[in-house]
């Protein structure tokens, strides 16, 4: 098995290169799971015209008009052939996927060169002892979108009568399955710059920044000795947008650091006159580092940056040491046709309907996205609260009636709690691997609509929380999104939280329509309750909203109407300028998405500003006027 080895974006620079493998390639299902048997590893059935071809990045599910074909459960294949040219002979080569949901094991030439656990996080395998070179290679992927009790995200499989397998989730969006973002063949040296951090502080008009560099061999052991004898060495320059050097570093491994640090190598340079990255005001300078041995460069790798802090302090949120207010969406990876597949479109089209009404921010529910879309965040200078798929820890199939109704289901007292949180956990350390660097992610949310009533979860809690300020350098503040009983008086997990975040739905899921004067009065029991506690820290609200139909007009209102939602939501502006201790609001949803059918949702969740078309509903013009009439 080959292991996975570096995160970092592919780019090509002098010493890297790389392919997209994206395009058209061979499908299979294997409902029997019968692919390995039958020598699929090998390639997929079908040849020439015979051959069943998708797209890739796509979900597969929303191609086809067979019912069961949407809506399959198990395993999937894909296949395609990939050419690796000469000249890349004595670098290392591997495959990066952005990501395979929820599962993956990959064989290359025949092969098995690894596998990963996780839909929503990439990985990267090296297959340089697997391929051929100035010679046509074969890439074949079995993938798996089972759903149980300790993956992330959380359900059942369930089998039919018919023996077909069939998705049961315990959360509100469509189990949407496939390769949902791109595929690389990269080319790196052997010795190469395998990771870095950055983090910084200010010191007047001066930026701090301090770095760390990994460094890994393939071809031979970085011992001290021979990092210290070949002289390896790490410059880094922080180049200006316009191109001129800002600053620059340089770092050599000495003995004394490498019995510390081990191949990690610590450096700081000061930035002079630093442009801070700033909220919808971002300014990204260019850090490219060389590693270099004695004169020679062996490696080279560069990203844009922000430099930026961010902090808790109190009741604020801060960033560069000033208040923000957070103006926003909850919202998915979902449009029609490819489902969770990236496309670049409705990306530039989310981000400009973000821009025109208002919005700073956005949370990444339930999952992290894309890295594109991180990168477009540092660009346009918008918030992110980072989010695990850490979604579905209550045992519901409609988790937001139980909670309406103040149902306690422990679910951490499973037998299968232990395979959960080693789930949990390397998913955490992923994430933060991915996005620590990026200067939008201003949050980890580390878990979204968990079951906090019971006992058991707070040993759960500590340890993913625990871990996640170890993982991170920069020590970003960490929440979790907290469901309808999850209750000052009954939520055993916020004190976990460095910002409280809460999802509710009054006036909705509870006392909805010409209730929804009493649905004020509770919420604003509810946050007076909050206050009473003294806890000191900021509120967001990560979700509120009411499912609209855009075609639905109701004079005086009614539920699922355009006046409705507009009613729902003044009310909810209401209450959060009547706390000084509430930061932020983040509305569910962007747009209209696609869930799993029900006698609760009308071809998908409808709670969308925009349609899933992304077109404004009425409610997007009047938060457009309430966005621009608040601070940043």
């Amino acid at each position: 098995m080959g292991k996975l080895v570096s995160m970092l974006y592919p780019k090509m620079t002098a010493t890297r290169r790389e392919e997209k493998l994206d395009g058209m390639w061979k499908f299979c299902f294997d409902p029997e799971e019968k692919g390995e048997q039958e020598g699929w590893t090998n390639g997929l059935p079908g040849r020439g015209a015979k051959a069943e071809l998708l797209p890739v990045p796509a979900s597969f599910c929303d191609f086809f008009t067979e019912k069961e074909k949407r809506e399959f459960t198990g395993d999937f294949w894909y296949e395609r052939d990939f050419f690796v040219p000469g000249e890349w002979k004595g670098s290392r080569v591997y495959l990066r996927f952005g990501s395979v949901t929820h599962r993956a094991a990959v064989f290359v030439n025949g092969r098995a060169v690894g596998g990963h656990e996780g839909g929503f996080l990439p990985f990267s395998l090296d297959i340089t002892e697997a391929i051929r070179y100035n010679e046509t290679n074969q890439v074949v992927v079995k993938g798996n979108n089972e759903l149980a009790d300790d993956t992330l995200p959380a359900g059942q499989t369930k089998i039919l009568p018919s023996g077909r397998k069939m998705t049961k989730p315990y959360f509100d969006f469509f189990n949407y399955a496939g390769i949902h973002r791109s595929v690389w063949l990269v080319s790196v040296p052997n010795c190469a710059i395998e990771d870095y951090t950055l983090s910084y502080r200010l010191e007047g008009e001066d930026a701090v920044v301090s770095y760390e560099v990994e460094v890994t061999d393939t071809a031979n052991e970085l011992t001290a000795g021979k990092l210290i004898a070949n002289k390896l060495r790490v410059k880094l320059s922080v180049y200006e947008e316009e191109g001129d050097l800002a600053a620059e570093g340089e770092a050599f491994w000495k003995e004394e650091t490498i019995r510390k640090e081990g191949t990690i190598l610590k450096g700081e340079l000061r930035v002079p006159a630093v442009h801070l990255w700033r909220v919808r005001n971002a300014y990204l300078y260019r850090f490219c580092f060389r590693l270099y041995e004695g004169d020679s460069l062996v490696d080279e790798y560069w990203e844009d940056q922000g430099i930026r802090t961010i902090e808790v302090k109190g009741c604020e949120i801060l960033l560069n040491g000033e208040p923000v207010y957070l103006k926003g969406f909850g919202k998915h990876e979902d449009s029609d046709i490819i489902g969770k597949g990236f496309s670049a479109g409705v990306m530039k089209r989310d981000f400009e309907l973000m821009k025109w009404i208002g919005a700073n921010s956005f949370r990444t529910s339930h999952y992290p996205y894309s890295e594109e879309m991180y990168q477009m965040a540092d660009q346009e200078g918008f918030l992110v609260i980072d989010e695990l798929p850490a979604v579905g820890f209550m045992e519901s199939l409609q988790n937001f009636d139980i909670a309406a109704l103040g149902k306690m289901v422990p679910y951490f007292l499973k037998p299968t709690t232990e395979s959960l949180l080693a789930n949990h956990l390397n998913a955490l350390e992923e994430m933060i691997k991915r996005d620590k660097n990026h200067a939008c992610v201003i949050m980890w949310s580390l878990m979204n609509e968990p079951e906090t009533t019971s006992e058991a979860a707070v040993d759960y809690f500590a340890k993913v929380f625990e871990r996640a300020r170890e993982l991170d350098v920069q020590k970003r503040p960490r929440t979790f999104a907290m469901l309808a009983n999850s209750l000052p008086d009954t939520c055993h997990c916020y004190s976990f939280s460095d910002v409280i975040s809460l999802n509710r739905y009054y006036g909705w899921y509870i006392a909805g329509g010409y209730e929804i004067e009493e649905a004020e009065a509770m919420f604003r029991k509810e946050m007076d309750a909050w206050a009473a506690k003294g806890l000191n820290k900021p509120f967001i609200f990560t979700e509120y909203g009411a499912d609209t139909y855009a075609s639905e007009h109701k004079l005086p209102s009614v539920m699922w109407s355009q006046e409705y939602q507009k009613e729902y939501l003044d009310m909810y502006s209401k209450v959060f300028d009547s706390y000084d201790f509430v930061k932020g609001e983040q509305v569910w949803n962007f747009a209209d998405f696609q869930t799993v059918e029900g006698i609760k949702r009308v071809d998908g969740n409808k709670k969308g500003v925009f349609t899933r078309q992304r077109q404004p509903k009425d409610s997007a013009f009047y938060l457009k006027e309430r966005w621009e009439s608040l601070e940043q």
